[in-house]
C-alpha cells in the first residue's frame, strides 16, 4: 500500500502531461465551434436559407450523392435529437410535465 501511495504524485504528473495537449486541442476548435452566431454571421445564414428554400423548390435536392444526402440527413437528426433533450432537460423529467 505505501508503494502504491509513493507513486501517486507521479502519476498525478504523468496524467497531467497527457491531458495537456488533449486540452488545448479542445480549447482551440471550442472557442471557434462553440462561440454563438456573430451579427456578421448573419447574411450567411439567410443565404443558406435561401439557398435550401430554392433547392427545395427546383428539385435539385435529388441530384445529391449518398454522402451529402447522408450527411444532411445526420445533421437533422442531430438537431431533432438536441431539441428533445432540452426538452427533457427543461421539463424536469422524461416523461410528461409536472402540473
Amino acid at each position: 500500500m505505501a508503494g502504491v501511495v509513493a507513486k501517486l504524485p507521479a502519476m498525478g504528473t504523468n496524467l497531467v502531461n497527457a491531458a495537456r495537449p488533449r486540452l488545448a486541442t479542445f480549447l482551440k476548435y471550442a472557442r471557434v465551434e462553440l462561440t454563438p452566431p456573430s451579427p456578421a454571421d448573419v447574411p450567411a445564414i439567410q443565404q443558406g436559407l435561401s439557398n435550401l428554400v430554392k433547392s427545395a423548390r427546383t428539385g435539385a435536392w435529388k441530384n445529391l450523392t449518398v454522402k451529402e444526402a447522408t450527411v444532411n440527413a445526420l445533421v437533422g437528426a442531430e438537431v431533432v435529437f438536441w431539441f428533445f433533450i432540452g426538452e427533457c432537460i427543461g421539463k424536469g423529467s422524461l416523461v410528461g410535465y409536472q402540473v
